[in-house]
């Protein structure tokens, strides 16, 4: 049957073996089933323009939500500072769902612990439970830093985290020592870069709170990213400013953490920003917001504490993008634009006209964050490219507006639409009434592109992966989405991906290869004719 040691099968052709497909047949009779004429009725129905209509008219309901709850961006936020244990204030699945996305995405261990709130807890309050998870969180993992977050249960019956963390420290659970910043991150508002602004501004305020500042004191910049996951733009960041010379710090850094070495040594707290340059942030000459949309409480503490402009940048995604960055630090700094990036934006400029016969007319479906999708839109727009539906599920009306704004000014976005507080649900109706020719987004795009095809090949849109979280593809995370470099991975992905397509739909052998001929058969047919082959 199934398989020996000598004879592994994976999941695919296992399940195609006779026994298995028969236990298949057998569980539908026992799960009500419908039959296999009824689901495609139900299917073909869920593709037209009239349930369109229907799904779009929902007001109380979310099927497949773009988005995370608050606490996975706190914990997130966490793990870039040096020596920070994540802690969550909440029940035991809670912080076991926010490990195994990380786990699937960054294909690393997590550190991550719960105090594993019970129904005890919900009626009489997680006092207990915070004193005794600090203590055994400080005695077995030896943190220098605790960042506790909360979930739905803490919130919902109120628990103060000022108040226990304090009382805490004071009868001696855990030990006065211990830097523990905090965040109410409730999952039934905001999202994941709700939870990362929330969690970043715990940490400001326990490190810098009693800190008299003085902007300017130490020449450099301070870099908040927000809410990001590809680790290869942190360390594009760090290169960028070490090659104008500029020092920075990266105001929580996750890059080490999440991507340590296999060399026989495991590192819970790797790398990350350290407990010295969160404490002098405020004598920074300032402070760069590279995500601004999600970035609200951050921006701020930034103004109010550390007396810092904390100057908006806008994502540094693409060729506009990125040399807003560059300049800006330039102009703050005094600092000039380095000959290696100017060299860099040359090579990406000619990425870009390499690349436009292919690219131009496009047209793209994405979703995802307010800031990857603006930045995503804005970079095909420069493409040539025609996004013609853009959706962000915790995005605002005022980002809304703003990308109508920037999509009317370019003559590729005259036909795009913008969604807000919409789900993948929404999603999927609308790649079926408005087909492009492709969509943007993390890995669960994968489960419309399948739902396209199965209505037929002319309507299949296939998935681009590009976002959060990237589970069926291994090592995306560690690329780079930002900065000139970033712009030329994505040109290569968007490219390659037209190019995959057009072999696809071109290979029917004498028929449709159109685009098969290449020099070696176009000189062996001129060799026949009597024509020079060279």
């Amino acid at each position: 049957m199934s398989q020996t040691i000598d004879k592994i099968h994976s999941c695919y052709p296992l399940f195609e073996q006779d026994e298995y497909q028969t236990l298949f047949q057998n569980k539908k009779s026992l799960e009500e089933a419908h039959d296999a004429q009824r689901v495609q009725e139900v299917f073909a129905w869920t593709t037209t323009a009239e349930y369109e209509a229907l799904n779009f008219q929902r007001e109380a309901l979310t099927v497949d939500p773009a988005k995370a709850c608050q606490p996975l961006g706190a914990v997130l936020c966490a793990l870039g500072f040096a020596g920070t244990l994540p802690y969550v204030h909440g029940s035991q699945g809670c912080v076991a769902y926010f490990r195994t996305y990380f786990n699937r995405h960054f294909k690393e261990p997590v550190a991550c612990v719960s105090d594993s709130m019970t129904e005890d807890a919900a009626v009489f309050g997680g006092n207990n439970n915070m004193n005794l998870g600090l203590q055994n969180a400080s005695a077995l993992y030896k943190p220098e830093i605790i960042a506790v977050s909360t979930t739905c249960m803490a919130e919902v019956i109120g628990d103060d985290l000022q108040a226990f963390i304090a009382n805490a420290k004071k009868e001696g659970f855990v030990d006065d020592s211990i830097a523990i910043p905090y965040a109410h991150t409730p999952s039934f508002i905001g999202s994941h870069v709700t939870g990362w602004d929330n969690m970043f501004e715990g940490f400001a305020k326990t490190f810098t709170a009693d800190y008299a500042g003085q902007p300017g004191k130490q020449q450099k910049l301070n870099l908040v990213t927000g809410f990001e996951t590809y680790l290869g733009n942190f360390r594009v960041l760090k290169r960028m400013m070490a090659q104008m010379d500029v020092p920075c710090s990266l105001l929580s850094d996750p890059s080490e953490v999440l991507d340590t070495p296999a060399d026989g040594h495991y590192r819970m707290y790797a790398g990350g920003t350290s407990q010295q340059e969160i404490k002098t942030a405020p004598d920074a000459i300032d402070t760069l917001l590279l995500q601004p949309w999600q970035l609200v409480k951050s921006k701020k503490v930034v103004q109010e504490m550390w007396n810092q402009p904390a100057t908006e940048v806008a994502v540094p995604l693409g060729l506009a993008a990125t040399d807003a960055l560059l300049m800006t630090v330039s102009q703050l700094t005094g600092k000039p634009i380095a000959d290696a990036l100017t060299l860099e934006r040359g090579r990406l400029v000619d990425m870009m006209l390499d690349s436009h016969t292919w690219l131009h007319g496009k047209k793209f479906g994405l979703y995802g964050d307010p800031d990857f999708v603006m930045g995503m839109t804005r970079f095909l727009l420069e493409l040539g490219c025609e996004p013609t539906v853009i959706l962000s599920h915790n995005a605002n009306k005022r980002w809304q507006k703003a990308m109508k704004k920037m999509l009317d000014a370019s003559p590729y976005g005259q036909d795009s639409e913008v969604f807000i507080n919409c789900d993948l649900w929404h999603f999927r109706s609308l790649m079926f009434t408005r087909q492009p020719d492709f969509m943007i987004g993390n890995s669960y795009g994968k489960f419309i592109q399948r739902d396209t095809l199965a209505k037929g090949k002319a309507f299949e849109v296939p998935l681009i992966r590009l976002g959060f979280p990237l589970f069926d593809r291994h090592h995306l995370h560690r690329q780079t989405t930002w900065g000139y470099e970033g712009a030329m991975n994505i040109v290569t992905t968007l490219v390659n991906a037209v190019l995959e397509k057009l072999d696809h739909d071109t290979s029917q052998l004498g028929k449709t290869d159109y685009s098969f001929s290449n020099p070696y058969f176009i000189r062996h047919r001129r060799g026949q004719e009597g024509v020079c082959p060279s």
